[in-house]
């Protein structure tokens, strides 16, 4: 038998919520150690802002990871807007983007975006070479997993291996209009929705693989039109290409974890 697979949508520092989500699902014990034995677990990112503890998920899905590597199990990350948003404010502050229309700085939209300062305060070597080290975009089996719904991806290769490769590039330089270029396409959204969704769901795959999508980012209550305590699922939709896994658990919604099919 293939081993299970479990993704994890937009945490925003709610570490406890998170801890009981993936203990109901089996996957750790009461004290949040891996019990998931061999199965594998993604997180699509947006770890931090907006909730009490975005550095304490960072560990925790640090040390899962070791754990679950224990014992023939995977866990990783991708990461998302909101990390590259950490991390620019911690590397440019109020610095201004050069060339830009109107004064903008990570500073400032960190502080709009719902970033704490015992996030910054926190944030060590160790979790800035982990972060920069994961993915944006990643293919298991036919899930092609990502933060955003978007097409920016494709702004930075047309292949899965060359836009990881891009982003990577970018997080590890000093270019502070790159950086905030690469904010700014992983904010956009609602790519799939609409007449033209499943063709845009097409076209992205067709490049960087899969034969499904599976997003973050964008609050499925939003996409409903329903307060996001109505939500108890996923949400399908672009005829059945696209799956979103963002509850809003930072707006009162469920911690998903979704089971994805092999």
């Amino acid at each position: 038998m293939e081993r299970p697979l479990f993704v994890v949508g937009d945490v925003h520092g709610h570490l406890a919520e998170l801890t009981r989500a993936l203990h109901t699902s089996d996957l750790v014990d009461a004290e949040g150690n891996w019990l998931g034995k061999d199965a594998e677990l993604w997180f699509l990112g947006d770890f931090v802002d907006r909730g009490p503890d975005g550095i304490g998920v960072i560990e925790f899905v640090m040390r899962l990871a070791e754990q679950a590597r224990e014992s023939s199990g995977r866990v990783d990350a991708l990461i998302g807007n909101h990390e590259v948003l950490l991390l620019g404010m911690h590397r440019f502050g109020d610095e201004n983007v050069p060339n830009a229309p109107t004064p903008r700085s990570f500073a400032r939209s960190w502080l709009l975006n719902g970033g704490l300062r015992s996030d910054q305060d926190r944030l060590t070597e160790a979790h800035i070479e982990w972060l920069t080290s994961r993915d944006v975009v990643h293919l298991v089996d036919d899930h092609l997993l990502m933060h955003s719904d978007t097409m920016a991806y494709l702004e930075y290769g047309t292949a899965l291996r060359d836009v990881n490769d891009a982003v990577r590039e970018v997080l590890r330089g000093d270019e502070l209009d790159h950086w905030w270029e690469c904010w700014r396409k992983m904010t956009t959204r609602y790519a799939f929705r609409g007449p033209d969704g499943p063709d845009a769901a097409d076209e992205l795959m067709a490049c960087l693989g899969g034969a499904e999508i599976v997003h973050g980012h964008s609050v499925i209550a939003d996409q409903l039109g329903v307060p996001p305590e109505q939500i108890d699922g996923p949400l399908r939709y672009a005829d059945d290409k696209v799956l979103a896994i963002d509850a809003g658990l930072y707006s009162g919604g469920p911690c998903l974890v979704v089971e994805l099919r092999r």
